[in-house]
């Protein structure tokens, strides 16, 4: 019996010695396990007599029971232990005021579309907006752009179910149909308020108030890289009237680049280029006089005089009404403004990077 209270004892202590619930279970095994004291104890009982059996058997049956008592009692004890490190680790302070969902913000490309309609309308210019699903018609032809222009192939265009096939349906590639859009509805207008000899005319030539319209919103292209997407943005201006020359245009769009960037030292430079909607045609560049861009010439815009057929499509009279137009990507000037180099920050949905701009 002796023997088995020193069983007993040292088993307590063992458990007693335990940190952690593995530790315990090693502990156990040293007694309870297959090779464990008390184990072995119940093998030797086969080597004695049936009355010893009996005393033995049950003596240790007794210190087994001891043994599993403490092992249990220890287990408790870990666990109430391991309980209260955990309360207090995850303690909640009812005193602290409660946490206020996230503040959201603008897209930083809607704050460029807010920023460019404030500055123009400023100057007098309607906002027009359209469908994104456009016409063979407005979206190329009314714009004098040729049948075998390369933007008309479906490498460069997305086309759409509907139409067909002289006049098939596409995702805008540009938001210029808005122009003609606005355009011919505002003669539209016009000519039903003019004298009954001018109604039944083909084109107007009556007097009538200046065409002033931006049109800004989503156009899609068949191109996508750190500088493309297949979606992006557009702004198309466009000022017609009786007296509109390119010296409007460069004013407009001198006033316009230095408020919205808020430098009055920045300088543009107006290219020959080639467009089939404007003759004469330009692109517009700009360069900064300060920061990490200063010196550099950067491409901003396009734009031009509107071509006489364009101006015939809007259902003007070519000979008595001019006007300028101009094309830019409010997701570059947005890149500019902000520092962002690759433009598919602005697609990816990334918090981390659309919550600076909040």
């Amino acid at each position: 019996m002796h023997e088995l209270n020193i069983v007993v004892d040292s088993a307590k202590v063992a458990f007693e010695q335990a940190a952690t619930p593995a530790e315990l279970e090693n502990a156990k095994a040293l007694f309870l396990g297959k090779s464990g004291c008390i184990t072995e104890l119940m093998k030797g009982l086969s080597a004695l007599g049936v009355d010893q059996k009996k005393s033995r058997g049950a003596a240790i049956n007794q210190a087994k029971q001891a043994i599993e008592l403490a092992l249990n009692e220890r287990r408790q004890k870990l666990a109430d232990a391991q309980m209260q490190a955990q309360l207090q680790a995850e303690a909640l302070d009812v005193t602290l005021p409660g946490r206020k969902r996230g503040q959201g913000g603008l897209h930083p490309v809607s704050l460029t579309l807010e920023r460019i309609e404030a500055i123009f309308g400023s100057m007098g210019f309607d906002v027009a907006q359209g469908p994104e699903i456009e016409s063979d018609w407005f979206n190329f032809t009314a714009l004098n752009t040729p049948e075998d222009h390369p933007a008309r192939s479906m490498h460069d265009t997305f086309y759409v179910e509907g139409g067909s096939v002289t006049a098939p349906n596409l995702l805008r590639t540009h938001t210029s149909p808005m122009q003609i859009r606005y355009a011919v509805q505002h003669v539209k207008r016009h000519r039903a308020t003019a004298s009954a000899g001018q109604v039944d005319e083909v084109l107007f030539s009556g007097v009538m108030p200046e065409i002033r319209v931006i049109a800004p919103g989503r156009t899609y292209r068949v191109d996508s890289d750190a500088t493309h997407s297949p979606m992006f943005h557009q702004c198309e201006g466009l000022w017609v009237g009786e007296n509109i020359s390119f010296k409007d245009l460069k004013f407009v769009f001198t006033d316009f680049c230095r408020t919205f960037f808020e430098s009055d030292d920045l300088v543009l430079r107006f290219r020959p280029s080639f467009f089939p909607f404007t003759e004469p045609s330009a692109e517009i560049d700009i360069q900064f006089q300060r920061g990490p861009l200063a010196g550099r010439w950067l491409e901003v815009a396009g734009s031009g005089q509107v071509h006489p057929n364009v101006i015939r499509n809007m259902g003007l009279e070519p000979e008595k009404y001019i006007g300028f137009a101009f094309g830019m990507g409010p997701d570059r000037l947005t890149m500019l403004r902000y520092g962002v180099n690759d433009l598919r920050l602005f697609f990816d949905g990334d918090i981390r990077f659309l919550s600076q701009f909040i």
